[in-house]
């Protein structure tokens, strides 16, 4: 499969998990290095001297979850209910991570929060167990009824 010189949002939530999940795999990973192996994932091998897209929104989404996790945890954490965020699939909480960081910290004039949502239960639905794929949908509906009633 070759890559688009532009990759949709879908696509760039697709491989800032991916890149996200190889730094956790590997901490002494640069950022920089985990998004081109990302983003050189979908190259056939004769594509890989083509030129990557440069895809702003990417470096954003993969610096703010990374840059604000602490603060991003204790926004969903009220919703796990009785799981402990320790024990959760390392997808799982990257999904989570990323979507609560475009619904809470992210400008939500750019991706509005039923998006954030709805994009993660599609990356859910292709990454994680089916009954994670609720959990993250239950979690993040409560956190953005939250955040609204805190907009109001």
């Amino acid at each position: 499969m070759s890559l688009s010189p532009l990759l949709n949002r879908h696509q760039i939530r697709e491989k800032a998990l991916q890149a996200i999940f190889q730094i956790r795999s590997n901490p002494e990973l640069e950022r920089d290095e985990a998004i081109k192996m990302a983003l050189l994932s979908d190259l056939e091998d004769t594509d890989e001297q083509a030129a990557l897209p440069n895809e702003p929104y990417l470096r954003n989404l993969v610096d703010g979850v990374l840059d604000n996790e602490s603060a991003i945890n204790e926004a969903f954490k009220p919703y796990l209910k009785k799981f402990k965020l320790e024990r959760l699939a390392k997808a799982d909480v990257i999904i989570l991570q990323m979507a609560t960081y475009e619904m809470v910290f992210a400008n939500n004039e750019e991706v509005p929060q039923a998006v954030a949502l709805n994009e993660a239960i599609e990356l859910a639905k292709k990454y994680c167990e089916d009954s994670s794929r609720k959990f993250i949908n239950g979690v993040l509906s409560n956190l953005m009824k939250e955040a609204k009633n805190l907009n109001d």
